[in-house]
């Protein structure tokens, strides 16, 4: 949003002005009302929170407290969806303009507070201008009337992910205002609603809970509620030819799974083990998060799996394609599985602390694997150790990743924040001790549930669980160009031959 001088109250008493010729004032007159008028005609141009790795990423002025979500599938994954999308929020400063994120659809219209707005683009942003100005501190209800095409350019990525038979959403790291209009920034989490109205013989699922489904002629509209607050990136919707599975997980916890419908029987093994993955995790760092929890097994190549909050996104590929051995595919079950901790429950202020969510989850992959399938977590260690000053070299060291790559947005995805954050936690346990650690993790992830957290937070709290100043070695350990000698492996190398590249990409 633009943000414009305003005009302040003038304070009560009196006061003295000097007097002013009328020519003089009539030349006062002339210069204010030029400037004003330069003031209103400035151009809309793109804003952004500051984010080091997408500087135009979100949008200051304001925090949205909700999402409201409409959209009408026509029953074809090749044509728009018709959408409205109702924000409410609360501005932090005095508006004039406000922008909202959104960069692939048509919009029809847009109201502000119930009265039509003047709305235009600039860059990736929608510009709304309202009737009147927005004063600090008030509460704004924005609906935007638009499409919602899940056909892209080349040049776009994520958003709708079309299925054989329907969509799926991966918006991360920046691709939620492809689908609706938000502050697509994870440091502005909110509560959202969705209202999917699909043709007969179409199912649709989205984050959080059931809240109705009403049938009108030959079309169903479900709804779906969060109970938690939630960055856009962490958005799903679901709309396809599906089976919702329903099982109970640990002290009752609902798990629905989605899945293609005719693969339901073959699929069921796997999601069978989802309620012990949960107990496993709440062993390591207390209490699952959320309102529910499930997997959606999506008919789509995308080459990842994503954590989409209480419904990670899956290729149904993973889970039929005889190469991955069947602890592989458990531990990156786990790996999506621990995210709800570490990413939507306690989700990154801004994408340079992305390693506290991959760095974590790939930390909780590898202990699983050892602790259920005998893979020594040490080992894995030592592999990463070696190549770790290559991966500093090539993406940045695990707190202050390299920019994308022009083009390829979800470049940041590299394996200095999976593999070599993990390398981080292993250095810290061996620093600390593990009961430290362990005690570390399940405070972190209590202390800022449903909230967002730096890694400045990370490091003030470990310094504390510890009894000492930590900064120094975290300094080195997430900045350093080079990684340090390893705490209790004074012999462990650097520089090791290339590891092949990991067959798939866990985000």
């Amino acid at each position: 949003m633009l943000l414009t001088p305003r005009s302040r109250p003038r304070t009560a008493g009196r006061r003295t002005t000097p007097k002013v010729s009328r020519h003089r004032k009539a030349a006062l007159l002339a210069s204010a009302v030029s400037v004003c008028l330069l003031a209103a005609a400035a151009p809309p141009e793109p804003l952004g929170v500051g984010d080091r790795l997408f500087p135009y990423l979100g949008n200051p002025g304001y925090d949205v407290t909700s999402y409201d979500l409409s959209l009408t599938y026509p029953g074809t994954n090749d044509k728009p969806l018709q959408a409205v999308t109702t924000i409410d929020a609360r501005t932090t400063d005095d508006l004039e303009r406000l922008n909202l994120d959104f960069a692939h659809g048509t919009v029809r219209s847009v109201e502000v507070d119930g009265r039509p707005a003047d709305f235009t683009s600039a860059g990736e942003d929608l510009v709304v201008t309202p009737e009147q100005p927005l004063a600090e501190g008030s509460p704004v209800r924005i609906t935007v009337r638009h499409t919602s095409d899940p056909v892209y350019g080349k040049d776009q990525q994520g958003g709708w992910v079309r299925t054989s038979d329907g969509l799926a959403m991966a918006n991360q790291a920046d691709a939620a205002h492809l689908v609706f209009p938000c502050n697509d920034h994870p440091s502005d989490k909110a509560m959202f609603t969705f209202r999917i109205t699909a043709p007969k013989g179409y199912t649709a699922v989205a984050n959080g809970l059931p809240a109705g489904a009403d049938r009108v002629g030959t079309t169903t509209t479900w709804t779906y509620r969060t109970q938690h607050p939630m960055a856009t990136e962490l958005a799903q919707v679901s709309i396809g030819r599906s089976a919702v599975l329903h099982r109970e997980g640990p002290h009752g916890l609902p798990v629905r799974d989605v899945v293609p419908a005719s693969d339901r029987k073959a699929l069921e093994p796997w999601l069978a083990k989802t309620p012990d993955q949960i107990a496993w995790m709440e062993s390591k760092v207390g209490r699952y998060p959320f309102e529910t929890y499930g997997l959606l097994m999506a008919q789509a190549s995308t080459g990842f799996e994503l954590e989409t909050q209480t419904l990670s996104l899956f290729e149904k590929e993973l889970f039929t394609e005889p190469a991955y051995r069947r602890w592989y595919i458990e531990s990156i079950m786990v790996h999506e599985l621990s995210h709800q901790w570490f990413g939507d429950s306690v989700t990154p202020r801004s994408w340079s602390d992305v390693w506290l969510n991959e760095g974590h989850a790939t930390w909780y992959e590898a202990l699983y694997a050892e602790e259920t399938a005998h893979r020594p977590l040490e080992d894995r260690m030592k592999t990463a150790y070696g190549s770790s000053d290559r991966w500093r070299r090539d993406g940045g060291p695990p707190a202050r990743p390299k920019p994308p790559v022009p083009g390829q947005k979800i470049s940041i995805f590299r394996p200095s924040v999976y593999e070599g954050a993990a390398l981080v936690l292993y250095a810290l346990r061996q620093e600390i001790g593990r009961p430290a650690f362990e005690r570390l993790e399940r405070i972190w992830v209590r202390e800022h549930r449903d909230d967002t957290a730096t890694t400045a937070d990370f490091v003030r709290l470990a310094s504390a669980t510890a009894g000492r100043d930590l900064s120094g070695f975290f300094k080195a350990w997430l900045y350093g160009e080079k990684t340090p000698p390893m705490p209790g492996h004074p012999h462990w190398k650097r520089s090791a031959p290339a590891q092949p590249a990991p067959p798939r990409v866990r985000r």
